[in-house]
């Protein structure tokens, strides 16, 4: 059997997971980690568990810090629990290949339920509110996306957020260097950021760039 590791600092809510694990998943062995320390550590006992973590509350330095132990622990799954969590960090974990279910604190029990079996599955879940909220955006950013780049320069917006330079670029499209550099400038003026990294972001949330495209 698969261990599961309660991830959370809320007295309160880990009563309400204990309680929820013991009835949903029966004779599950139970865990459970207060700091990203403790949490390797029964990782290391157990690296196939499923975690079950309040990523708001506990002490990882952000969402890389998840697809590092994904990366170091690949048997492991997880079932993140919040309040509230960013756009930027749903598509990312919505958007990657990795076991992970999410829900809202305020989800209906049923809801918990589904995604605390479906970790235990290794497959992903998405709550109701945040799969509306996810497909409502992607939707209105692709209609933004239109209206404010063109098909140019969603292809070199493309290739910057991948890591290609203004001389790569040029030569994969055989312009010159200042053509591109002209583009660039264009794009940064039109989506009102000031460097890649603010180009970047706009290229994930409008579906420019697929994350997992992106961390290869």
């Amino acid at each position: 059997m698969r261990t599961i590791i309660l991830a959370d600092n809320q007295d309160l809510t880990k009563a309400g997971l204990l309680y929820l694990c013991t009835d949903t998943a029966p004779g599950q062995p139970l865990k459970e980690a207060a700091t990203r320390k403790e949490l390797l550590q029964e990782l290391t006992n157990a690296p196939d568990a499923m975690v079950i973590l309040d990523y708001t509350l506990f002490d990882l330095t952000g969402i890389d810090d998840l697809f590092i132990l994904q990366s170091r622990f690949p048997d492991m799954s997880w079932m993140l629990l919040s309040e509230q969590l960013s756009e930027d960090f749903l598509r990312r974990v919505a958007y990657s290949e990795e076991p992970f279910s999410v829900v809202l604190k305020e989800s209906p029990v049923s809801e918990i339920r589904m995604a605390l079996q479906s970790a235990l599955r290794y497959e992903p879940y998405l709550c109701g509110r945040i799969a509306q909220l996810l497909l409502h955006n992607r939707r209105l950013s692709k209609e933004s996306d239109q209206e404010v780049l063109t098909t140019t320069e969603k292809e070199i917006l493309k290739q910057i957020a991948l890591g290609r330079t203004t001389k790569e670029i040029a030569s994969e499209r055989f312009s010159s260097v200042h053509t591109i550099t002209t583009h660039r400038k264009n794009i940064f003026r039109k989506l009102e950021v000031n460097n890649v990294h603010e180009a970047t972001k706009y290229a994930l949330r409008a579906g420019i760039i697929d994350s997992a495209e992106y961390y290869i």
